[in-house]
């Protein structure tokens, strides 16, 4: 039962989420990697809340992108240094699950930037 001189309270929360400009996609622009989104260094394209990989078109993320073709997937470096041991070619080296893949700089050991091969 309510009475005519009580009080409702009601508390309303709202979640704010982080604004980026997104600017349509450039088609002809060329990947700059690495690049900075968020907190992170990037260096191959990327999937946020997109159906399709992506990339920056400059070294800091301000809204300027293009979804990825095959030719803009980020390429081995060979050769690499991982360990001990300098590779020609992937491997699967230190892979849990027996799968290759290559560093996507000269130096695996101090980089650690590294993708799986096709």
């Amino acid at each position: 039962m309510r009475h005519e001189n009580s009080e409702i309270n009601v508390s309303f929360k709202f979640y704010f989420s982080e604004t980026i400009t997104h600017l349509p996609e450039v088609k002809d622009g060329k990947c700059f990697f690495p690049f900075h989104h968020r907190d992170g260094i990037f260096y191959d394209c990327v999937k946020f809340k997109s159906k399709h990989k992506w990339c920056s078109l400059n070294e800091t993320y301000q809204g300027y992108w293009k979804y990825c073709s095959e030719e803009d997937f980020a390429k081995c470096v060979f050769p690499f240094w991982y360990r001990h041991l300098i590779y020609w070619e992937c491997t699967d080296d230190g892979d849990a699950f027996g799968k290759t893949w290559c560093s996507l700089t000269q130096n695996y050991n101090k980089d650690k930037i590294w993708k799986y091969c096709d």
